[in-house]
């Protein structure tokens, strides 16, 4: 099989997704309140971008004076534009997330989806398992292939439906857009999805840190059901009975890395994950981390 590697656990995923060393990084700290992590080198360079920055010995912060959501925005806009002339990051993505004290707050400023990562911000956005029941009891999962221009873990399998939260739109908005753009599916089915809870996890990258919060869906879907991709990004969609799944996501680095989570997390709420596991309680535990 390609991409298997043997000996493998599904907890070993988990491992990956939460490796980082903080002491490479200094916080990001905005009205008193972290709001990132920057990579000390990146962090010393960038009051020569704008003078907007102050560097401290224990933290990057802003100038008092850059005191209002537009200021802090255009601050991090100059560094967003030094981050590709560095070579951080090869261009920006004109696709705009908020920065959050935490979840449920206002906006304290905006960022290039590019500059995300970089800034160590926290990132929200949003998973949908579309899944079918078979008649014999057992359930199917719809599995897209990601497209070979992506970015991200080209080629690799994917949800049926997953993008970034970005600003300005509701998470309800956003998932009648991202289900639009993904899978061709309409308003009225994709209301159908069930709120099923939320995973966190914070990655160490070669650009910097990822505490990633992803929001979780589930969608029952009719046996005649056929996604239809529409923006380009998924390559094909197949429909993979759900142990055929486990076995790949336990044996395989063939799913894209954040996907891994989101299917173990679908398998325990399932019941196909049971606690006779013996990697049941650190995979439930794991799934869910604060920092």
């Amino acid at each position: 099989m390609p991409g298997y590697i043997a000996g493998m656990s599904f907890l070993r995923h988990i491992r990956a997704c939460n490796a980082y060393d903080f002491s490479a990084f200094r916080p990001f700290v905005v009205d008193g309140v972290r709001v990132g992590w920057v990579h000390h080198a990146l962090a010393e360079e960038l009051p020569a971008v704008d003078p907007g920055f102050v560097v401290l010995p224990d933290r990057l912060t802003l100038a008092p004076e850059v005191g209002d959501f537009e200021a802090r925005s255009a601050v991090l806009a100059h560094a967003a534009e030094y981050l590709v002339e560095r070579g951080t990051v090869p261009k920006l993505r004109n696709e705009f997330y908020p920065v959050l004290p935490k979840w449920g707050d206002e906006p304290l400023m905006r960022i290039d989806r590019a500059a995300v990562t970089p800034f160590g911000v926290t990132a929200y956005g949003l998973h949908v398992n579309g899944f079918v029941r078979r008649p014999d009891g057992g359930i199917d999962l719809w599995v897209g292939r990601r497209a070979q221009d992506r970015t991200v873990a080209p080629g690799q399998l994917d949800n049926l439906i997953a993008g970034g939260q970005p600003i300005g739109l509701t998470l309800a908005e956003n998932l009648v857009k991202e289900a639009h753009e993904e899978a061709g599916i309409g308003p009225e089915l994709i209301a159908r999805a069930v709120p099923v809870g939320a995973i966190s996890y914070l990655m160490e990258s070669s650009v910097g840190l990822k505490p990633d919060t992803l929001f979780l869906y589930d969608l029952e879907l009719g046996p005649d059901f056929e996604p239809r991709n529409t923006d380009g990004e998924v390559e094909e969609y197949t429909r993979w009975p759900l142990e055929e799944v486990a076995l790949s996501v336990r044996t395989t680095d063939r799913w894209k890395f954040n996907v891994n989570l989101v299917i173990i997390d679908f398998m325990i709420r399932h019941g196909f994950l049971t606690p006779e596991h013996p990697e049941y309680l650190d995979l439930v535990m794991g799934l869910r981390r604060v920092w």
